[in-house]
């Protein structure tokens, strides 16, 4: 038998693994949604209680040094502001918590002009990134803790594109604003990619995470593939380049619509897609994806919608996704996004007891 590290590791790799990795992605929400006496426990136990292959993310050991510009954040009955500030004005980012889904939403962008481009360019221009001692241990010891028990992993960031329709402008105004301003928005996209760069090289050298994610949150209804082909691929393709040289996995959360980016995502040098959605949330079938990328690692197979359903029809629809497959090397099956509410601890527990007893062709 595998460990549940070993078997996320070999998946990654495209290796033989004696059984499906299985991961249901619980977040803070899915425990204070459930009948007791899941409500009172914490989701560590619960995936325990499933069966679940665990996934840990560990602190990250990088910091941000700056000189001449500051950020600071402050929260209020529920509203977080965080304010960007330069020699020459400041810009804030206002978000809302939203108690359902136990997490923070933005509702104010702090690029809205011309203007605050430039501001953000000199914010991010200010940045060094170093190494964070203190964070680095405190990252050893976690892994240690955790052990064979999971597979652990950290977060890089998010491609300057992603990072500025979803979080700096906004989806709307920013495309309005790179369309108006494309060489100042580009400006701003290569400081904020060096940042990527120096971040991608700290801690693929020094931090004990088994593998290291880009939160892309990649989807065609954000961004259009030919922009994705003009600005993702070229930073990704060098994140993942540093990566490489240092014998790291590197995966890209993606959790939107894939299938007209596949030609693409398969020349990158990354390991594997995560949150790989099936339709009719996603559009894109494990079949399409191990079609266009056969060297990628699939992580995740099915979609939230799915999982709203009795447990044997998501046993049955991911029965006739895998049976359609030419192989089963590279695959994590997963709820994909967050697993949904609605899906009840004890649904998840028989779907992961199916998995683990399907047949496998490795």
């Amino acid at each position: 038998m595998m460990t549940a590290k070993e078997r996320w590791l070999a998946a990654i790799q495209l290796q033989p693994v004696d059984r499906l990795p299985f991961w249901p992605k619980l977040d803070g929400a899915y425990p204070r949604a459930q009948a007791p006496p899941f409500c009172d426990m914490k989701v560590d136990d619960i995936h325990d209680w499933i069966g679940s292959d665990k996934h840990i993310g560990i602190v990250g050991c990088i910091k941000e040094v700056r000189k001449k510009t500051s950020v600071e954040t402050r929260t209020d009955d529920g509203i977080q502001r965080t304010f960007y500030r330069t020699r020459f004005g400041e810009m804030a980012m206002v978000r809302k918590f939203d108690v359902a889904s136990q997490s923070w939403h933005p509702i104010e962008s702090p690029v809205k002009n011309l203007g605050d481009v430039k501001l953000m360019t000199e914010w991010y221009s200010d940045c060094r990134v170093e190494l964070n001692k203190d964070a680095l241990e405190q990252a050893k010891s976690q892994a240690k803790s955790i052990g064979s028990d999971a597979v652990t992993c950290n977060s890089i960031g998010k491609s300057p594109l992603m990072h500025w329709v979803e979080w700096l402008a906004g989806i709307e105004n920013g495309h309005y604003l790179l369309a108006d301003y494309p060489q100042e928005v580009e400006e701003l996209f290569e400081v904020v990619h060096q940042s990527l760069l120096r971040k991608a090289e700290i801690l693929t050298e020094n931090s004990p995470s088994d593998i290291f994610y880009m939160v892309e949150n990649t989807s065609t209804t954000l961004i259009s593939p030919q922009q994705y082909r003009k600005y993702c691929y070229r930073h990704i393709q060098e994140y993942a380049t540093i990566a490489k040289s240092s014998g790291r996995p590197l995966v890209l959360h993606m959790c939107g619509h894939l299938k007209d980016l596949l030609p693409d995502l398969s020349q990158l040098l990354v390991d594997a897609f995560e949150a790989f959605t099936s339709p009719t949330l996603g559009n894109t079938t494990l079949l399409d994806g191990r079609a266009a990328c056969p060297d990628k690692c699939l992580i995740g197979g099915t979609n939230a919608v799915l999982w709203t359903r009795m447990a044997e029809e998501i046993i049955d629809q991911i029965e006739a996704d895998l049976d359609a497959l030419p192989h089963h090397r590279g695959l994590v099956v997963t709820s994909a996004g967050v697993m949904p509410p609605l899906c009840k601890p004890e649904t998840i527990k028989s779907v992961c007891e199916w998995v683990k007893e399907y047949k496998t062709r490795m």
